[in-house]
């Protein structure tokens, strides 16, 4: 974990680098790009993002997104491209570090789609995640006919194991997953 020295119990969220992406922290000049996403078919139904398009519901999500340092469920990261507009959200998520695992869990808004963002978000994901000691495996979960999320995971060297039957329950129906791993150590 990264621990903030001076208040051993504060995660410290680090800014991470890709070919075309940087991994910061959520501002509230991302709001747009929330609400844009909460516009989408799938995104607020996978994730915790509103359906809801306000900006205050936009903005409440950005502060959930830092509170999941405090609580330690995980890092949630913007994805920013060149020009430092977000453009997406990626988390390493700890609900099994204990056993050595995390999971990785990401999306990108529709009108910046297609253009290598998650592929380069996560391999700076799985980058930084070598350097956590307690780490030693990374999963993700990915929904058989979503191609595009399937191809940046085995873009960022993530392998396919296999096939979860009725894994997760996705806007009220029990879902087929594919399981991918890379193992870090």
């Amino acid at each position: 974990m990264n621990v903030d020295p001076g208040r051993p119990n504060q995660l410290i969220l680090p800014l991470l680098a890709g070919r075309t992406v940087t991994l910061r922290s959520f501002r509230s000049d991302d709001a747009p790009m929330i609400q844009e996403a909460s516009e989408d078919d799938l995104i607020p139904t996978i994730t915790s993002v509103p359906t809801d398009n306000s900006e205050e519901a936009a903005l409440a999500f950005i502060e959930r997104q830092h509170e999941r340092l405090h609580t330690r469920t995980g890092y949630s990261f913007a994805i920013a491209d060149e020009n430092d507009v977000a453009v997406g959200q990626i988390g390493l998520w700890l609900e099994h570090e204990n056993h050595g695992r995390a999971s990785v869990g990401y999306w990108i808004r529709p009108s910046a789609r297609n253009r290598g963002y998650a592929a380069d978000a996560i391999v700076a994901v799985v980058d930084w995640a070598r350097t956590l000691q307690q780490l030693h495996r990374l999963e993700l979960y990915v929904e058989p006919w979503n191609e595009g999320s399937w191809r940046a995971a085995e873009r960022a060297g993530f392998e396919r194991e296999g096939l979860l039957r009725s894994w997760r329950q996705v806007g009220g129906v029990h879902r087929d997953m594919f399981v991918y791993s890379l193992i870090t150590k």
